[in-house]
């Protein structure tokens, strides 16, 4: 018999069950009636194994990754700002503002008024992983969802960018690791 994995749950207000793995726990998102976790786990169970698989994967790689050190605040928006003009230029789109703050869950976001909203752990990472954040969210200024257009967008400036994905994982975890 497989071996139910360490889960929390919690009921939000969704038509369909979700699971995120965002600080890398399991977090079964339920809709407040029709599923229990129990269900959710026989129904992404495979999905949940290999989403472990690449966790640990990520963790491993920590070992023999490093931080960028002594970039300060100031620099980190010099870089974000000349990435962000590439990628509207070459996405033929436009930012309204960038903000940064520390996010807890996420490198980036987006927001419907064509913002970017930066992680500021992101002066800690390298250029090339910076550039891809800017231009996978600016992308988002095209199409929204993570669906075969949006990645469609992103492979014609990064073709690697499951690579880049995984980076990131590895970036993120290692920023956990140290921060501990």
């Amino acid at each position: 018999m497989p071996e139910t994995p360490q889960y929390t749950f919690e009921y939000r207000d969704v038509k369909h069950p979700r699971c995120e793995f965002k600080t890398g726990s399991l977090l079964i998102v339920l809709p407040k009636k029709g599923w229990t976790p129990e269900q959710v786990l026989e129904k992404y169970g495979e999905w949940i194994k290999r989403k472990r698989a690449t966790i640990s994967a990520a963790v491993e790689q920590t070992n023999e990754t490093a931080l960028v050190k002594d970039r300060t605040d100031k620099e980190l928006r010099s870089i974000v700002n000349r990435y962000a003009e590439a990628a509207q230029k070459d996405l033929n789109t436009k930012i309204n503002k960038i903000y940064y703050r520390k996010m807890t869950t996420k490198w980036a976001s987006h927001s419907q008024n064509n913002n970017l909203t930066i992680n500021s752990l992101l002066k800690l990472l390298p250029n090339e992983l910076i550039s891809y954040i800017v231009y996978h969210e600016t992308a988002h200024n095209l199409e929204r969802k993570h669906n075969e257009k949006f990645w469609g967008l992103v492979s014609k400036r990064f073709p690697d960018y499951a690579g880049k994905e995984k980076g990131l994982l590895t970036y993120w975890f290692l920023i956990q690791k140290l921060s501990h």
